[in-house]
């Protein structure tokens, strides 16, 4: 079983690819929704969240966990890699490789959480990559609350989001990182709002790759994954608006097969 989780409903795209590149493995899902988001909480708060939801999936019988939250990927990946002896796949690595291999003038945007921001995580990754690009990261703290809360279509979405997104232009950055699995869902928006000679970076796209690469290479693996559609959805909270924007990220329904859960 591949076990995802996020600290909300973002994680979902990840799913949402992992279905595409992956359909006959099963999947469990916890989405930490009584906590979300991680993006304003301190290292140390994040580490510990993690190791709770990386622990519960492999209670459900998760052998390889994919870290589908850019705050926790950022600040406690290797954490987890030492702590857990399944394997561990965040999604900042997948995300960097892709936008290193797509920039042409070797400056790359970066809008993610504050935590994620700040961590300098994608500075570091970027740099040992490629050496000579630039990195130009903007924290976008508000894009997260505006998806969860459903506010696609509300009139001042666009306005926020392109403040956030203004500093990376005015440095003519070519690729953007969307770095929060949130913002694929703004993907359409965002495309607009900063023309068609910028490249998006898609981490949940990236990190569906990533691990259907892993289950190819890992024979051992990719035989001891259980085959089947009968996913499974866990979060901590359940809110009004849940069916809604849980159906907009995943592209379906489901209903039925979601359970609330109180962390140990």
């Amino acid at each position: 079983m591949i076990g995802v989780f996020d600290s909300g409903l973002g994680g979902l795209t990840v799913v949402r690819r992992l279905f595409e590149v992956l359909p006959d493995y099963r999947v469990v899902y916890f989405g930490d929704t009584a906590r979300v988001p991680y993006g304003g909480k301190s290292a140390e708060t994040v580490t510990r969240y993690a190791f709770e939801d990386a622990d519960f999936l492999v209670r459900q019988g998760a052998q390889l966990i994919v870290v589908a939250c850019n705050t926790a990927s950022a600040v406690a990946l290797d954490a987890l890699r030492t702590r857990l002896e399944a394997p561990v796949i965040g999604v900042i690595e997948p995300a960097v490789r892709a936008a290193v291999a797509a920039t042409q003038n070797g400056r790359i945007g970066v809008i993610g959480t504050r935590a994620t921001i700040a961590s300098g995580i994608y500075e570091r990754m970027v740099g040992e990559m490629r050496p000579d690009a630039r990195v130009i990261a903007e924290p976008a703290p508000l894009l997260v609350p505006l998806v969860e809360e459903d506010w696609l279509e509300h009139p001042e979405t666009p306005s926020i989001t392109r403040a956030y997104l203004t500093p990376l232009l005015e440095r003519h950055v070519d690729t953007i990182i969307l770095a929060c699995t949130h913002y694929p869902i703004l993907r359409d928006m965002i495309a607009r709002l900063v023309g068609k000679d910028i490249t998006l970076i898609d981490p949940a796209q990236e990190t569906a790759a990533e691990t259907h690469a892993l289950i190819v290479r890992d024979q051992a693996l990719r035989e001891s994954l259980e085959r089947s559609t009968d996913h499974r959805f866990f979060v901590s909270d359940i809110t009004p608006q849940f069916a809604a924007v849980s159906e907009r990220f995943l592209a379906r329904s489901i209903e039925g097969k979601l359970r609330k859960v109180d962390l140990p």
